[in-house]
């Protein structure tokens, strides 16, 4: 297999452990793939599409995203925080990211909409303009992130310290406003 691939699609593949390893994709869209087995190594994505891919638990060390697109994906458990920070640019539409790590990476103006992100680890992160649209945030981590200008108005279920998170200009909708209260223990009605 060819070490550069430009402007393809791959449909139903299962993926084994290093099949993907030292090859870089371009413009290529990746439909009802499986890449829960993978140990990436120096692999490089840009602009990618992935639709309906499976990625829980995959290791993606060492691995570019640079402008990669994820829709209806399963990417439970993967840490992203060993991902190449060079044009790190990622977004997430209707995917499950539950207990997965960003942690200490530069997110900034990142789309998750319609995302499941339970207990996911964002600490140190920068979340910078993020958007959180319709997402579930339940025991997602925000401690020492950076979270201003970040929009949570239709997000719910998260718990966020402020006096540990900088949320200046973050946007909230008033039910939200509670997540933002838990440790002082009040009662929002």
């Amino acid at each position: 297999m060819s070490q550069y691939h430009l402007d393809l699609n791959f449909d139903n593949i299962t993926y084994q452990e290093e099949e993907l390893n030292l090859k870089e994709f371009e413009s290529c869209t990746f439909n009802y793939c499986d890449f829960s087995n993978c140990n990436f190594i120096g692999v490089v994505f840009i602009d990618c599409i992935f639709n309906f891919c499976n990625f829980n638990t995959s290791k993606i060390n060492h691995v570019a995203l640079r402008t990669v697109t994820f829709n209806n994906c399963q990417i439970k458990e993967v840490n992203f925080a060993m991902c190449d920070k060079l044009i790190f640019e990622i977004a997430f539409n209707h995917c499950t990211l539950d207990f997965s790590k960003f942690y200490t990476l530069k997110l900034k103006g990142t789309s998750f909409v319609n995302c499941s992100i339970i207990a996911v680890d964002f600490m140190k992160a920068d979340l910078t303009e993020v958007i959180f649209e319709n997402c579930d945030l339940y025991r997602a981590e925000f401690g020492k992130a950076i979270a201003n200008k970040a929009d949570f108005r239709t997000s719910y279920n998260y718990t966020i310290d402020p006096t540990k998170t900088k949320l200046k200009k973050a946007l909230f909708s008033l039910e939200g406003v509670k997540g933002l209260l838990y440790k002082y223990d009040v009662l929002v009605e």
